[in-house]
C-alpha cells in the first residue's frame, strides 16, 4: 500500500463544524466501534471461516452410533464383571468364545473411520478404553495406524488423552512379543498394503510429538500421556513409585467406578493383557528416543524454565522421569544437564573446581519444603553422582537435620538421602539427633528412624547407636519400661503416654478377652509405621535385635494373640520368623509358645495366616507336638470359618491312626518344600499367538490336553496322582467339596485303606449347574 495512503489513528464521522467528512478512495474503514478499535487501521482482519472446535476437533458422533457403542459397552461391562469365563456363553461351540468374538468384530467394523471421532467423544472415549483391553495385537496396530499425524491434537484433548494413555499402557506386552519375534497371523482378506508394527508405530508417535514435547510436558492433558510413552520407552530406568504418576488421584477415582477393565476374552485365546509380566526388554531404538526427549528439553528449555518446572504439579512428574533416563543414560554427570540445571550447577562445580567452592542457592531450599517439588528432590538426592551428593549433604542437610526432621514436608527428604549415607556420615547423624529423637516422635515423624534403622542394616553396623536412638525416642530409662518396647512402638507411644493410656483404657479393653481394635481412633491401635520400625530392628545384627525380642516374649498370651490378629501387628511376627539375624532357637520358642492357644490364634482371617507361618517354619517333632495340643479342639477347628483351613495341614485323622505313616508324610513335605525354594525360578514366555484356524491343531498337539466332545478340558493334577499311586484310571469327577486341595488329596491319598472311599467319591456323578440349568 502506498504510503500515502496509510491512515492511523481514529477515523472521525464528522468534521470539527458538524459536516461528516468524505472517505479517501483506498482507506479502509473500520466497522469496530471506537471503543474497541485499539489496533491501526490498516491491519485488515481475516474473514471469518469456520474455526475448529476445540471440543470436537474431528466433528461429533452420529446419535445412532453412540446409542450402538452404548450398547457394546453395557455387553462388555457385563462380560468383565464375571470372575470366570462361562464356556460359550449359549453357544455350544468348540471355541467357548466365539459369540464375544462375533460380538466384538462387529463393533470393530462399526468404529472403521471413526477412530478420532469416537477418541475425543465424552462417552465414546470410556469406550475405546475398555475395547483396548480385548484388542489382540494386529487390530491395536490397525487402530494406532489410523490415529497417525493427529496425536498432537489428541494427546492434549481432554478425553482423547485417556484413549491414548490406555493404549500406551496396553500395548508394552505387544512390544515385549516383537522384541521375540513374535508377530500375529494376518486375517484373511486383508487390504493389500505394509502395517506397520507396533515398534514403528511408537517411533513415529515420538517422531510426531518431539517438536513440541517441551509444551506437552506442561499441558494439563498431555503430561500424562508423556509419562506413559516415557514409561513405555525406558521401564527400567523408572522406578515402581513413579507407576503411580500416571494418573491423577481425581482421574483413578473416577476410572475406579467404571468397572473392571480387562480382556473380555480367556487369558489362552486372544494375547491382549494375558502374560501379566511387566515389560522389561525394550528396543534400542526406543532407548535412543527416550535419550532425544531428555536432550530436547535441555535445549528448548533455559535454566530458570527448567527450575520453573519443578515446582509445577503438572510438569515435575515427568521431570522425574526425565531425570531417571538422564542418569541411567550417564548423562547426569555432563554440565549443562537437567540434573545441573535443578541442582544449581553443583555438578559443574565440583568438576571444575573443589566442592568447597559452592555457595548455597535458596532455590534448594524451597525444594525442600514443597509438597511438590520434593518429590523431585528425592529422585535428585538417590540419583546424583557422589561428588554433587556430598554437596549436597553438607551444605544443605548436615547440621539443620533437627528442624528439616520435624518438617512435615522435608522429613521426607532426609529419610530418602539416608539410604546414601556411609558408616562416618551415619555416626555423625546419630551424634547430631542424639537430643531430638522424642521431638520426632511426638511430631509424628517416624520415616526418619526408620531409614536410620534401615541404614544400619545394610551396612551391618551401628546397632549400638541405634539402639540409643530408640531408646531416645520413645523414653525408656528403666530395664523394665524396655520390656514394653514392642507395646509402645507398635503404637507410637513414648512410655509415658502408654502408660498413662494403658491405665486409663485398661478397665474396658479387658473387658472381654477375645475384643481386638475396633476403632480406629484408639491410642492403642497398632500402626503400620509403627510395625516398620519394629520390623526393621528385628534384621539388625545379633545382639542388637535382642532388644525386640526380649520385648516380645514378655508379652502376654492375650497381647499376642490380639497382636497376631491385626493386619499390621502380624507382620512383625512374619518378620521375626523371616529374619537371618534372629537366632533359630528364638525363633523356635516363639513357635511353641503358642502350644495350646492356636486354636485361638488361627481362628482369625490374619491369624490363621500367621498360625500357618508358623507350621510353615516347624520341624516334624515340633508339628507333632502342635498337632497333638489340637486334638481336644479338632471340633472347634473344623467349624471356625478361618480355623478350618488351617485344620488341612494338620491331618489329624491320620495322626491318631497311623502316627509314623503321617511324620513320614510330614518329612517328605518338608523336603519337597526345601526342594522347591531351592530350584531355580523360571521365567515364563508369552505363547505365541495363532490365528483362530490353527487353534484347534494346536490343542489337540498338546499332551496335557484331551478332549471329549465337543470341549477340551485339561488333565486335572488329582488324577495323575491317583491313576500313579493306585495303578488304575479313575474318572474325571469333583473332588470338589470333599476334597478342596491337591495337596489334602496327597494326605488322603497316603492312606490305603482310604482308596477305595476315594474312588467311589470320585466316580459320583458330578452335581453340574449348568446341567441343571441345561434342563430347566
Amino acid at each position: 500500500m502506498p504510503r500515502e495512503n496509510r491512515k492511523r489513528g481514529k477515523k472521525h464521522k464528522k468534521s470539527a463544524v458538524g459536516i461528516e467528512a468524505p472517505a479517501q478512495p483506498h482507506e479502509y474503514v473500520s466497522e469496530v466501534p471506537e471503543s474497541h478499535n485499539e489496533r491501526p487501521s490498516w491491519i485488515v482482519p481475516a474473514p471469518n471461516h469456520e474455526e475448529v472446535n476445540a471440543e470436537a476437533p474431528f466433528g461429533y458422533v452420529d446419535a445412532d452410533v453412540k446409542a450402538y457403542f452404548r450398547n457394546v459397552d453395557n455387553q462388555m461391562r457385563s462380560w468383565q464383571e464375571r470372575h470366570s469365563y462361562d464356556a460359550g456363553d449359549g453357544l455350544d461351540t468348540t471355541d467357548p468364545n466365539e459369540e464375544r468374538r462375533i460380538f466384538f468384530l462387529a463393533a470393530l467394523s462399526e468404529m472403521m473411520d471413526k477412530e478420532k471421532m469416537l477418541a475425543t467423544d465424552p462417552d465414546c472415549s470410556l469406550i475405546i478404553e475398555r475395547m483396548a483391553y480385548s484388542m489382540d495385537d494386529f487390530v491395536r496396530r490397525v487402530f494406532m495406524d489410523k490415529l497417525s499425524g493427529s496425536y498432537e491434537v489428541l494427546v492434549k484433548h481432554r478425553f482423547s488423552s485417556h484413549v491414548c494413555q490406555t493404549l500406551l499402557s496396553v500395548v508394552a506386552d505387544t512390544v515385549s512379543r516383537e522384541y521375540q519375534g513374535i508377530y500375529p497371523a494376518l486375517p484373511e482378506g486383508a487390504e493389500e498394503g505394509e502395517l506397520r508394527t507396533i515398534t514403528r508405530l511408537i517411533l513415529d508417535i515420538c517422531e510426531e510429538l518431539l517438536p513440541s514435547f517441551s509444551s506437552l510436558v506442561m499441558d494439563d492433558f498431555a503430561s500424562h500421556v508423556v509419562r506413559a510413552l516415557l514409561l513405555l520407552l525406558y521401564p527400567n530406568a523408572i522406578p515402581s513409585q513413579l507407576h503411580s504418576n500416571l494418573r491423577s488421584r481425581k482421574s483413578t477415582a473416577w476410572k475406579a467406578k467404571q468397572g473392571p477393565l480387562k480382556s473380555v476374552f480367556s487369558d489362552t485365546d486372544m494375547n491382549s493383557n494375558s502374560s501379566g509380566t511387566k515389560q522389561k526388554n525394550v528396543p534400542k531404538e526406543f532407548l535412543a528416543v527416550a535419550r532425544r526427549f531428555v536432550e530436547a528439553l535441555s535445549v528448548e528449555l533455559s535454566d530458570n524454565e527448567v527450575r520453573a518446572l519443578a515446582a509445577n504439579k503438572v510438569a515435575s512428574p515427568v521431570l522425574q522421569m526425565l531425570l531417571e533416563i538422564e542418569a541411567s543414560e550417564g548423562m547426569s554427570n555432563q554440565p549443562g544437564s537437567l540434573m545441573d540445571r535443578i541442582l544449581v550447577g553443583i555438578i559443574s562445580t565440583c568438576q571444575v573446581g573443589p566442592p568447597e567452592t559452592h555457595e548455597p542457592s535458596d532455590y534448594l531450599n524451597t525444594l525442600l519444603r514443597d509438597p511438590t517439588s520434593s518429590h523431585l528432590l528425592e529422585t535428585l538426592v538417590t540419583r546424583s553422582p557422589d561428588l554433587a551428593f556430598g554437596v549436597l549433604w553438607t551444605y544443605y542437610f548436615q547440621g539443620k537435620l533437627t528442624r528439616l526432621c520435624i518438617h512435615p514436608v522435608a522429613n521426607f527428604v532426609v529419610a530418602k538421602s539416608f539410604e546414601r549415607l556411609d558408616e562416618r556420615q551415619l555416626r555423625e547423624v546419630c551424634l547430631e539427633l542424639s537430643g531430638s529423637w522424642a521431638r520426632i516422635i511426638q511430631a509424628s515423624r517416624p520415616g526418619v528412624l526408620l531409614s536410620l534403622i534401615n541404614c544400619a542394616v545394610s551396612l551391618k553396623g551401628l546397632g549400638t547407636e541405634v539402639e540409643e536412638a530408640m531408646f531416645t525416642a520413645f523414653g525408656f530409662t528403666t530395664l523394665e519400661q524396655k520390656r514394653a518396647l514392642v507395646s509402645c512402638v507398635i503404637c507410637l507411644l513414648p512410655i509415658s503416654d502408654y502408660e498413662e493410656t494403658l491405665k486409663r483404657t485398661s478397665a474396658e479393653k479387658h473387658a472381654d478377652n477375645n475384643k481386638k481394635y475396633p476403632n480406629k481412633n484408639d491410642p492403642l491401635e497398632p500402626k503400620v509405621q509403627g510395625a516398620l520400625l519394629l520390623q526393621s530392628s528385628l534384621r539388625l545384627p545379633e545382639p542388637h535385635c535382642r532388644l525386640v525380642l526380649d520385648s516380645l516374649a514378655s508379652l502376654s498370651m492375650e497381647d499376642s494373640i490380639r497382636l497376631g490378629h491385626h493386619p499390621a501387628g502380624s507382620r512383625v511376627f512374619d518378620a521375626l520368623l523371616e529374619s537371618p539375624s534372629v537366632p533359630f532357637k528364638d525363633k523356635r520358642r516363639f513357635v511353641m509358645s503358642f502350644i495350646g492357644h492356636y486354636h485361638l490364634l488361627v481362628d482369625d482371617r490374619v491369624g490363621s495366616r500367621v498360625g500357618d507361618r508358623c507350621w510353615a517354619f516347624a520341624d516334624t517333632y515340633l508339628k507333632e507336638k502342635i498337632a497333638r495340643s489340637l486334638i481336644p479342639h479338632e471340633t472347634q477347628l473344623s467349624g471356625s470359618y478361618y480355623g478350618k483351613f488351617f485344620a488341612r495341614n494338620l491331618n489329624l485323622y491320620l495322626l491318631q491312626r497311623k502316627p509314623d505313616e503321617w511324620r513320614n508324610l510330614q518329612s517328605q513335605r518338608g523336603r519337597e518344600t526345601q526342594a522347591q525354594r531351592n530350584e531355580p525360578q523360571v521365567v515364563a514366555v508369552p505363547p505365541t499367538p495363532v490365528s483362530h484356524d490353527q487353534s484347534n491343531e494346536v490343542a489337540e498337539a498338546e499332551p496335557g490336553e484331551r478332549r471329549k466332545g465337543k470341549r477340551s478340558r485339561q488333565v486335572d493334577e488329582i488324577d495323575a496322582l491317583f491313576n500313579a499311586r493306585l495303578g488304575k484310571k479313575i474318572k474325571n469327577g469333583a473332588l470338589g467339596d470333599k476334597v478342596e486341595s491337591s495337596e489334602h488329596a496327597k494326605e488322603l491319598s497316603s492312606d490305603p485303606s482310604l482308596a477305595g472311599v476315594l474312588g467311589a467319591i470320585r466316580s459320583a456323578p458330578k452335581d453340574d449347574k449348568k446341567r441343571r440349568k441345561k434342563h430347566k
